[in-house]
């Protein structure tokens, strides 16, 4: 990519048992790019109610929460459709609070060269 090019893509988490028990980073915007996410849907597939963490990751330590232990019912499906803005090394990371379950996650989103 050229400064001033703009893509869009998206990225796609295919949950399994205990994937999420531990944080895993789901998207980083990467060196000299930022990203705007456009939706991010996340789909619980295993037929158990859980709740999610999904906070952006700095690097500085600490954690800006975008839901903390938010519910999502058993085969359901969360919508979050507000952007989101990931700077220069931002990452996007989610947790199952309630133990891993089977969550898979789809994000669109505009990635721009700086």
């Amino acid at each position: 990519m050229a400064s001033g090019d703009e893509l869009l893509k998206v990225a796609t988490h295919l949950g399994s048992a205990n994937d999420l028990a531990s944080a895993q980073t789901i998207l980083t915007a990467g060196s000299g790019k930022t990203v705007t996410i456009i939706s991010m849907s996340l789909c619980e597939t295993a037929g158990a109610d859980e709740t999610f963490d999904v906070y952006i990751d700095t690097g500085t330590g600490a954690h800006a929460y975008l839901y903390l232990e938010q519910s999502l019912p058993s085969k359901s499906t969360f919508v979050h459709s507000d952007k989101i803005i990931l700077e220069a090394d931002d990452h996007l990371d989610v947790h199952c609070a309630t133990g891993g379950g089977d969550i898979d996650i789809i994000i669109s989103y505009l990635e721009q060269e700086l």
